[in-house]
């Protein structure tokens, strides 16, 4: 089997081609990173399923910063609603926010999972200053209509 000899033209050709890509590349990404602006406070909300915890970290108006959830960092099954996946999710997130993120925060639990305490000892742990917890989990009250009486 014989190499193929390429010429200079080709060789500058696609050279300039990959130059060309790569290029493109770098302004994409440039563009689609968003200049980190200091944020003193915010919000964090822990969303802690049966199956799953999904963290987010907002400002104060409600813009994201940073989320993150134990299904988006590799957790499979029923590992993602452990106490474990929780306390790597927030770890996940103070990476995501050491640089521009708040130090402050207001702490807003939703749901019933194992992983929600985790979740806060893990925010006390890296850092957070937290100045407020709360529990925004739904309560029924009263419930759907009942089922009419069957007919036999």
């Amino acid at each position: 089997m014989g190499k193929k000899k390429v010429t200079t033209q080709e060789g500058d050709a696609a050279i300039k081609e990959n130059a060309a890509v790569e290029a493109a590349a770098t302004k994409a990404a440039q563009s689609a990173g968003r200049k980190a602006k200091r944020v003193q406070e915010g919000k964090v909300f822990i969303n802690a399923t049966y199956n799953n915890t999904v963290v987010t970290v907002t400002d104060t108006n409600g813009n994201v910063l940073a989320w993150a959830s134990a299904g988006s960092l590799g957790f499979s099954g029923p590992k993602k609603a452990t106490p474990f996946a929780s306390s790597k999710v927030i770890a996940a997130i103070t990476e995501k926010v050491q640089a521009s993120g708040p130090k402050d925060i207001a702490v807003v639990v939703k749901g019933i999972g194992s992983g929600r305490d985790s979740a806060i000892r893990s925010l006390i742990n890296n850092g957070f200053n937290i100045l407020s917890i709360k529990d925004a989990t739904p309560v029924p009250h009263n419930g759907p209509r009942p089922a009419k009486t069957r007919r036999v």
